[in-house]
């Protein structure tokens, strides 16, 4: 658990700041000042501003809000409809199971970034459109995973047991076979919350994600990219907020990993 820590702490670091990201920036992140457009890092703009003469730290600041929060939303609608479609296929088996598995295997049979833009842009673009794309396309992974497991443990005594006592199939399914598959399903979502973050800034800086002027990481880069040469403070900044929060997400989650394979062992 001590080596757990640190990198729980630097999660919840990063909640934290994009909970209070409104009062953590220094700047408002939407307010305009042409005087001051693409003004490098200084002493006041610690970050620099961007062709608008926005403070570009402000930005970042409120953009881990908007991009965290609907990473973490996606992931828990995500892995929670996945996870609980595939206990019920796995549990009752039937019809119910062939229908869905097989529709499971038509979105996975699709490269996931290429189904999910052609989804978002079907779809309109926008934040909400972006995220109900990638859902569409990331639940059956869990939908596998947690059938696989149940289909491990359906037979197991305590679940007789539980039948003979008279519970339903409900009761069953909420109270001792979910439970029991939970750990693994939220490590598989810990180890994917990097991915689902990247995968928003992706579609973002496409042009499918967060429309102007919502301060998103993806869709600031997407802002600056043509001023790279020029004044590369303005996709730096967001660049390297992607990459520590994706690293961080990731070093839990393999830690998380570690930690519930030594304590299941």
């Amino acid at each position: 658990m001590k080596k757990l820590f640190p990198y729980l702490m630097a999660a919840g670091a990063l909640i934290f700041v994009a909970t209070f990201a409104e009062f953590l920036t220094p700047f408002n992140p939407y307010a305009q000042d042409l005087g001051n457009a693409l003004a490098p890092p200084n002493e006041i703009n610690l970050l620099g501003t961007d062709r608008y003469g926005r403070d570009i730290l402000s930005r970042v600041i409120i953009g881990s809000q908007t991009t965290l929060f609907a990473a973490l939303m996606l992931l828990t609608v995500m892995a929670s409809a996945g996870s609980l479609i595939g206990a019920i296929c796995g549990y009752k088996g039937g019809r119910l199971d062939t229908v869905l598995m097989r529709l499971s295997d038509v979105f996975l049979a699709f490269p996931q970034m290429v189904f999910a833009i052609a989804a978002a842009g079907a779809l309109g673009g926008g934040l909400l459109n972006a995220a109900a794309a990638l859902a569409l396309i990331g639940w059956p992974k869990y939908a596998r995973i947690s059938r696989g497991l149940v289909l491990t443990i359906r037979e197991m005594p305590y679940l007789d047991a539980a039948k003979m006592s008279g519970s339903s199939s409900v009761s069953i399914l909420f109270r001792h076979i979910l439970p029991n598959i939970a750990g693994t399903m939220f490590v598989t979502a810990a180890l994917d919350i990097g991915t689902i973050i990247m995968e928003l800034a992706g579609l973002s800086f496409l042009g499918l994600g967060a429309m102007p002027p919502t301060a998103e990481w993806g869709a600031m880069m997407n802002n600056g990219r043509s001023m790279l040469q020029t004044a590369p403070w303005v996709i730096l900044a967001p660049g390297t907020a992607i990459f520590i929060t994706v690293a961080i997400f990731n070093l839990l989650g393999d830690k998380l990993r570690d930690y519930f394979s030594r304590t299941n062992y």
